[in-house]
Parts: structure tokens; sequence; C-alpha cells
């Protein structure tokens, strides 16, 4: 029987703020398996580390290493061959157990409870790794074993049931989300209405909808948190198992755990299409001034509320060349407030400004009591870039072999940071007149935005004519 193993320390204080390299055990290290540093896991052998996954009699391993070894796990091997080898070690445990006494029975009673609790902890965290029989079928046989542990009085049965009855619920409520999602997918050039000519004068535009920017960077934000809840932690590591690596033989992507990553990107880049839109189809130069210091007054709110998602797509969607070439209306917007949103968003030194912003909204998080303090979107694009930056500097395994644990934590931590966030619950009501404008409004083709762009204020160089010459020869041609 193992020896109780170091607990893991919660992820504040591990690795720091980032992860500081590549863990190079010393050469009378290379038969350690698994390696620690400072208490701390830092490499290990699959074995070794499955091994620290299987709870004893003595030993049940905290939530922070089973999070971050379930997470990572599926980059070396399938759930349903790491559900088959817990289940072997079970067997081995379960079988030393069985000498008849009473003690015994005692001691194996506690076992099956901490197999449940592993299993529970594993069916709730990540229900997408038991979608395909061959996980369901590992499942059914470690419970089958367990059961065996106390048939006498039959509780353990009855959580297992309950454990599986609440699997099935959370695999068909995704499944179900994901057929609709399915239904409405488009490519995001495709959303909406993709308009080519000067809308009708009669036409909506937002401020007829809302034109209060603090009620429209809530509803901005109702829709984040709406769709960030359907990001998963198997989705986001997709970013990993994808890449090549020594054991990406072993792990087959799934289109269907990427699809929820590019949704939400694709609602980013029409928000920014939607603002330049707006911008652009505005024919007077005052009421085009108007709506472009309305998306300014609403990214600052956006900012203020911890949305940082939103507040970077209107920026970008103001930045589009139809909409920042307009230098007349640019001249008379007042300016001041939109420089500070640039200076939070300025990409030097890798978005530095930004990040200072994101760690001030995560404290205030954590010792928040309302729920509008709790609020934390981050920059998604960036977000996902730091993971794949992650994976891209420190290998997945160590010159001796070893799993480079110290890597996985460092990820782990940040995609349970996000996880933490989304969980969030929206302080805001949601306004369906809003919404439905925000999300089905139509919106310019890049075509359609250069040529509105265009008939506002005339092309000013060399460049901009033979644009919008190619541009009306197009539109003869079509008509």
């Amino acid at each position: 029987m193992r020896e109780t193993m170091p607990q893991t320390p919660i992820f504040s204080s591990m690795l720091g703020s980032s992860c500081s390299g590549q863990v190079q055990p010393d050469m009378g290290e290379r038969c350690v398996d698994p390696v620690y540093q400072d208490g701390n896991l830092v490499s290990g052998s699959l074995e070794a580390l499955i091994e620290r996954l299987v709870p004893t009699m003595d030993y049940y391993p905290d939530r922070t290493y089973i999070f971050t070894f379930l997470l990572s796990s599926r980059v070396f091997i399938h759930p349903h061959e790491l559900l088959a080898k817990v289940g072997q070690i079970c067997i081995k445990q379960k079988q030393q157990l069985e000498t008849g006494t009473e003690a015994e029975k005692a001691k194996l009673k506690s076992f099956a409870a901490k197999i449940i609790q592993l299993l529970k902890e594993w069916t709730e965290t990540f229900p997408y790794d038991f979608q395909d029989e061959k996980s369901m079928k590992e499942l059914k046989e470690i419970a089958h074993r367990i059961t065996q542990c106390d048939e006498e009085n039959g509780t353990v049965k009855k959580i297992i049931s309950q454990m599986t009855q609440n699997l099935l619920m959370a695999l068909s409520a995704r499944s179900q989300y994901q057929e609709i999602r399915e239904k409405f997918r488009q490519p995001v050039t495709d959303k909406g209405t993709i308009l080519k000519t000067k809308p009708q004068s009669t036409q909506k535009d937002i401020l007829s909808v809302c034109c209060d920017p603090l009620i429209l960077a809530q509803q901005l934000t109702y829709i984040e948190l709406e769709r960030v809840s359907n990001i998963y932690p198997e989705d986001l590591m997709q970013i990993v198992s994808h890449m090549d690596s020594l054991d990406n033989h072993k792990c087959r992507s799934d289109v269907t755990k990427t699809y929820n990553l590019e949704a939400y990107d694709n609602w980013f880049n029409c928000l920014s299409m939607l603002v330049a839109t707006e911008i652009c189809r505005v024919v007077k130069k005052k009421q085009r001034t108007r709506m472009v210091e309305f998306f300014i007054d609403v990214a600052r709110e956006c900012f203020n509320i911890g949305n940082f998602n939103s507040m970077m797509a209107i920026i970008s969607g103001m930045n589009l060349s139809p909409v920042a070439r307009l230098k007349k209306t640019w001249s008379k917007v007042k300016t001041a407030k939109f420089d500070v949103l640039e200076h939070h968003m300025d990409p030097s030194s890798n978005f530095c400004n930004y990040r200072t912003a994101l760690q001030g909204a995560a404290q205030r998080s954590q010792t928040a009591n309302s729920s509008r303090e709790k609020i934390v979107i981050p920059v998604f694009n960036l977000f996902i870039k730091d993971i794949y930056f992650l994976h891209k500097i420190h290998t997945n395994r160590l010159p001796n072999g070893q799993i480079n644990f110290k890597k996985f934590w460092e990820i782990s931590r940040q995609i349970h940071d996000f996880l933490t966030w989304k969980q969030v619950e929206c302080p805001f009501e949601k306004d369906k007149k809003i919404q439905s404008y925000l999300l089905t409004a139509p919106i310019y083709s890049e075509e359609a935005l250069f040529i509105a762009s265009f008939e506002s204020e005339g092309p000013e160089n060399h460049m901009e004519k033979d644009s919008w010459k190619t541009l009306r020869t197009t539109l003869l041609n079509r008509a």
C-alpha cells in the first residue's frame, strides 16, 4: 500500500504568475518517479501520475491535482483508456482488502467511498469524457466492482445510480445545445443579413433601440456570460491536444469540442462588424460623430464592468479601415476617452496595460460581495494565445521521458481561472429587444463598409481612389 503522498498547493501558490521554464531534474533524480521540487509535483511517467490519481485507504488526491491531471491527461491517453487503467488499479487495491475480517470490510467501504468521490468529481467536471460507449462501459465496470464493497445496505449503489443519472443529464443538455447551435452554424461573413446597398431611411439603428451606453454594455455582458457558459475545460484543452506532440498519434481531434470556441470567436467578429456597420451607414456627419462617441462610451462602460472582450471588439470595429479613414468625422469626436481605451488595449509589451487591468479585475472579483464586482470576461483571443504560447515554448515531455507536469500546472491554472469567471451569475436582467438587435441586426460585408465609407467621405489619396474605382466597377458589373 502506498504512503500518503505530498498534497498539491493551490494554484495561486504554484509557480508565481507564469511558468518559469522547463523542469530539468538533476542526474540523481533521473530514476525518481514522480519528481517533486519543494513539495510540488513537477514531472513523472504517465503510469506514476495515474497511480497518484487513484485513492488508497490512506490517501485521496487533492482537487487541484485531480483537475489538472484529468484535464492534461487527454494529451497522452484517451479518457476510456485512462478509465480502464484506473479500474485495474482499483481491482488490485480491492483484492488486498478482501480478507473477510470486519476491520477489512470497514476499510473496503472507506476505499469504495473514495473511489466514488473521484468518479463524481470526474463526471461532474469533465462529463464529455463519457460521451462514447467505451468510456461508459469502463465507468460501469468500475461502478459494478465498487458496488460489491457495500452489498449489504446498498448505499454505494444508490450514490452511483444518482451520479450516473446526473452524468446522463449533463450529456443530454450539452448535446441539445450543440444541436441548436448547429442549426444556426454559419461562417461569420454570413451572420445576419449582409447589406451591400444603402439601408432604408426608416431602418432602425442601435441608438433607436438603446441610447444608454451603460445599459448596452450590460446587455453585451449578458450575451458574453451566456456564451462563455457553454465553453468547457476540455474545449480549451483542444488547443493543446490538436498540436503536434510526441503523443499526438494517440489523440484524435474532436471537431465538436472546438465548435464552442469558434462560435465565441465569431461573436467577437460579428460585434466588431456591427459597430463598423452602425457607424458607416450613418449618412450625416453630425449623427455619425454621435454614433462614434456612443460606442466609445459603451466600450468604457464595458471596461468598468470587467467585460474586456466586448470592449476589445468595439475598439476593433472602430479601428477597421472603413471607419478609421473617416477623418472629418473623427475630427469632430472628443477622442480623449477613446485614447484612454486604446491605451488599455495597447499591444506593446504583450498587452501589458490590458494584463494589468485584467489582474485588477481578477483581484476585485476574488474579494467581491456582489455579482457585479465579480465579473471578469477576458479578451478571449488573447486568452487562447496565452495557452497556445505556453504549449509551444514548453515540451510535453522532458529529456528523461517523463511528462513535464509543471507545464500543465500552469495551463491548468489559467483554464481554472477562466472557469471561475465564467460561473459568475449575470446580475443584469435580459432585455430581449436590445439583445435581439445585437444578435440579428444586419451587418455590412467588408466591401459594403468601404462603399458606405467612401460615399460619406470621398477618397483622399491615390490608393483610396483606386479602391473606390474598383468598387464602383464591381457594382456596375453586378447591376
